[in-house]
């Protein structure tokens, strides 16, 4: 196969001032591109560069001061690389659902003029594959005037979506730089405790959407004496990896993709990755399709499993912010939350532990003023915390205070007590 390649500073000369261009994320950035891009920027101006999550290994290249008129950040996903750039005021992000966000590249609301990719070698037909993130990264490759990728022997080869051909490749450039591993958290007590309240409620049969995090890892030990489970899921983790090995998860109940497990993104160790290389048994999809939440909902007895930073007594919960400071984006806690409730026997779990990790109690009146609302109180469904887990489903909101009171940190429940009567007064005091 004839493939002609370039250098990395030869690619990125395709991109134009005034150019929107979009970064591959999950471990998958395309450092070398990104880094030979940033080399450009005393000659690049209003580049618009768009990104949704990424797991980078470093703070990104074209987040310096002197390049703030060359690249404009524009992330739908505040991730580890943008994150100061974004909260020193030089960057923005764009409020979206992660799952609409391909309608944005779609519909022209958001133009890609060039798309950066990371991408497996060639397999025998000339096709490439940007295996470990199809999220964003299909559309903006189906709407993109220019590809630009980095050709990787480390990168796997994944069936689904992220699929495309070396003829529609504009440069090429070749690269051995091994994607970024993602420890899986060992679960604390307070974890632990979560997991096992959450794995009781989960039925065999079950279609799990399983967050990123210490506290599904918990969830996901304790399912090992589950069967039939399916995983249709936004990212694919290594937690997943003993339960597909060990047939847990072997996706036999489930009506989308059976016999398949399904997700968007996966982020985690080699082993993970090795797993996925050809693997027929897995399939990678546009996110604008793994978080439809009425396709979701055609599984039966969906558990959708994610955390949350904070919760006050209503039921509203914030996911994305500390007070007006945004942490990280909306993901697809939103689109599976709502796909579980319209499941047959689905349920939503939105889980953290009680306290921060300073001590601070998480169940709160309200929230921090100028911290966003996720998932609305007329969603939220089981909450979780290491005391417990209580179901504010079909509960008014007196009743929803004390149940939420119930789990929170024991030395702030008297104060959340009174805070309770004062907002609700006699319809919160008799349930006493």
């Amino acid at each position: 196969m004839n493939l002609k390649t370039v250098s990395a500073d030869e690619a990125v000369k395709l991109i134009k001032s005034g150019d929107h261009v979009y970064i591959q994320g999950s471990t998958s950035v395309p450092e070398t591109l990104v880094e030979a891009m940033a080399r450009r920027g005393h000659e690049l101006r209003d580049v618009t560069l768009y990104s949704g999550f990424s797991v980078a290994k470093g703070e990104a290249p074209y987040c310096r001061p002197e390049f703030k008129d060359s690249f404009l950040v524009d992330t739908c996903f505040v991730s580890n690389n943008v994150r100061r750039w974004i909260a020193e005021g030089y960057g923005a992000t764009t409020p979206r659902f992660l799952g609409e966000v391909p309608a944005l590249f779609r519909d022209g609301t958001w133009p890609v003029d060039v798309v950066l990719l990371n991408c497996s070698m060639p397999d025998k037909d000339g096709y490439v594959s940007y295996g470990v993130s199809a999220d964003l990264a299909t559309s903006a490759t189906e709407c993109a005037r220019v590809i630009i990728a980095q050709l990787n022997p480390h990168m796997p080869f994944s069936y689904g979506d992220p699929v495309v051909h070396i003829s529609r490749i504009d440069a090429a450039v070749l690269v051995d730089d091994p994607l970024v591993e993602v420890p899986t958290p060992e679960p604390g007590p307070a974890e632990t405790a979560i997991g096992n309240a959450i794995a009781e409620l989960i039925p065999d049969g079950a279609t799990l959407q399983i967050g990123v995090g210490g506290i599904p890892n918990a969830v996901i030990r304790a399912l090992r004496d589950h069967r039939h489970l399916g995983l249709h899921t936004e990212a694919m983790t290594d937690g997943v990896l003993p339960l597909i090995e060990s047939g847990v998860i072997d996706n036999s109940m489930k009506k989308v993709y059976p016999g398949k497990s399904v997700a968007c993104l996966a982020l985690g160790s080699r082993n993970l990755y090795k797993l996925m290389d050809y693997n027929q048994d897995m399939i990678f999809k546009d996110v604008a399709w793994t978080n439809d939440p009425f396709i979701i909902a055609q599984n039966p007895k969906v558990m959708a499993i994610n955390s949350c930073l904070e919760i006050d007594l209503t039921g509203q919960i914030c996911a994305d912010s500390i007070g007006t400071r945004i942490f990280s984006g909306v993901g697809g806690q939103h689109d599976f939350v709502y796909g579980a409730s319209r499941s047959e026997g689905g349920l939503s779990f939105l889980a953290m532990t009680s306290t921060t990790t300073k001590g601070m109690g998480k169940i709160k009146p309200t929230l921090t003023p100028g911290a966003g609302v996720v998932t609305t109180r007329f969603q939220s469904n089981y909450v979780v915390t290491e005391h417990g887990a209580v179901n504010l489903r079909g509960k008014s909101l007196p009743e929803r205070a004390k149940l939420l009171i119930s789990i929170a940190k024991p030395e702030d429940r008297e104060a959340l007590d009174r805070a309770a009567f004062e907002r609700f007064g006699y319809s919160y005091s008799r349930l006493h």
